[in-house]
């Protein structure tokens, strides 16, 4: 009986410890996501510069392209910035931003120093669309389909290594019209 209440504890642990070991192995950006193989949820937002229109997914219909969600207080953001800039300027990938939970000026000055990888950049300052993209974090890139439908989900920064071996690959393909 004695045994039985040192092992308990012992048994506990070893489970626990493979439940942690297992979850160690997984990629932290490949959270499922329920809006794969779904039409990205449509919004009209403003456009970041603030005499611009608005902007929404129905303007791009017939295209395949990457939604960025962004934010100048992110520090990931920062870190995929270049990523994004090669993507839109040497891979021709259209990329539509949209700034969430952000001031306007400081997204402004943002792109300004930095460059400007988006060919528009929806203004979101309340978060709204992030809600219905169910986002976890910033920054999510989303890659979309002539059809408007969502095929892939990046949460966190795009890394060049991701960019040339994920994206890049499955936007060609939907470029294509291949849909797997």
């Amino acid at each position: 009986m004695l045994r039985a209440r040192y092992l308990i504890p012992l048994v506990l642990f070893l489970v626990i410890a493979a439940f942690l070991a297992v979850g160690l192995t997984k990629d932290p950006s490949r959270v499922p996501s329920p809006l794969i193989g779904k039409p990205v949820p449509d919004f009209d937002l403003p456009r970041l510069e603030a005499d611009a229109g608005r902007i929404g997914p129905a303007e791009l219909q017939g295209e395949v392209w990457l939604l960025n969600i962004w934010a100048t207080w992110c520090a990931g953001c920062r870190e995929e910035h270049h990523v994004l800039m090669e993507a839109a300027s040497r891979d021709g990938v259209r990329i539509l931003g949209l700034d969430y939970k952000d001031e306007r000026g400081a997204a402004l000055r943002w792109l300004e120093q930095r460059g400007d990888p988006y060919f528009a950049s929806a203004f979101d300052p309340e978060g709204r669309v992030g809600i219905d993209l169910g986002v976890y974090g910033v920054p999510e890139t989303y890659v979309i389909d002539a059809e408007g439908i969502i095929r892939h989900k990046t949460i966190g920064p795009v890394s060049m290594e991701k960019l040339k071996r994920e994206i890049l690959p499955l936007v060609r393909r939907l470029q294509r019209g291949e849909t797997s």
